[in-house]
């Protein structure tokens, strides 16, 4: 079975080989790298290309949202998950909508670590009701998007894969429900997202709950 490669990038030596000892214990992946920083991390990431990058937010020299800007820029695809603390609400929000698929407290428990990590690399964002409460108390402080609640057309699928993601419905659980194909409901995602003017399944979902599009 092939392993998926795991880059920690953190300034803090106990943070790395603290989640590296938990990663070790799992035989779907592999630690194949630390970093103290987003520029060690950068030159790692051209030469090893790992799976996921676990990636702290406040380093010295290259910072975590510089890090993930420069990988945008390069037109680098890697999945990234946000360390963070509890403090640190407004760079986690910024993250995410650079298109990190999620974070995770330092202190985080193993399980949380282990399906964080899986769901970053399928490619979707595990949403969490914390981080909901989060973003909505963002949006609520930003001035209204461009997007008036009459302008945003809805069809019944796309309200209804709306209401399943931000439940965590994975997408191929939502295509299961659906009956239709998981690239279709890919689809309608996308198209979700051109109407709502957002880039991530976290800010649609955000966007919607505070339109009423959806409840929680």
């Amino acid at each position: 079975m092939r392993k998926n490669k795991v880059l920690i990038v953190d300034d803090h030596l106990v943070v790395r080989e603290g989640l590296k000892l938990i990663l070790e214990t799992n035989e779907r992946f592999e630690v194949v790298g630390e970093a103290e920083n987003g520029e060690e991390a950068l030159t790692f990431i051209e030469t090893h290309k790992p799976d996921v990058l676990l990636l702290d937010l406040n380093m010295p020299v290259l910072n975590g949202l510089d890090t993930i800007k420069a990988l945008i820029d390069r037109k680098v695809s890697i999945p990234v998950i946000i360390l963070t603390t509890y403090n640190e609400d407004n760079l986690m929000i910024k993250a995410l909508e650079l298109g990190a698929k999620g974070y995770l407290l330092k202190d985080t428990g193993r399980e949380d670590l282990f399906r964080t990590i899986d769901s970053a690399i399928r490619g979707e964002t595990l949403l969490q009701p914390e981080m909901m409460s989060i973003l909505l108390g963002a949006q609520e402080k930003r001035s209204k998007n461009q997007f008036s609640f009459e302008a945003i057309k809805l069809t019944e699928k796309e309200l209804f894969i709306l209401q399943a993601t931000a439940k965590g419905f994975r997408n191929k659980e939502i295509a299961f429900d659906m009956g239709i194909a998981e690239r279709t409901v890919k689809a309608h995602l996308t198209n979700i997202y051109n109407k709502l003017g957002v880039n991530t399944r976290t800010e649609a979902v955000a966007v919607s709950i505070e339109r009423g599009l959806i409840h929680l």
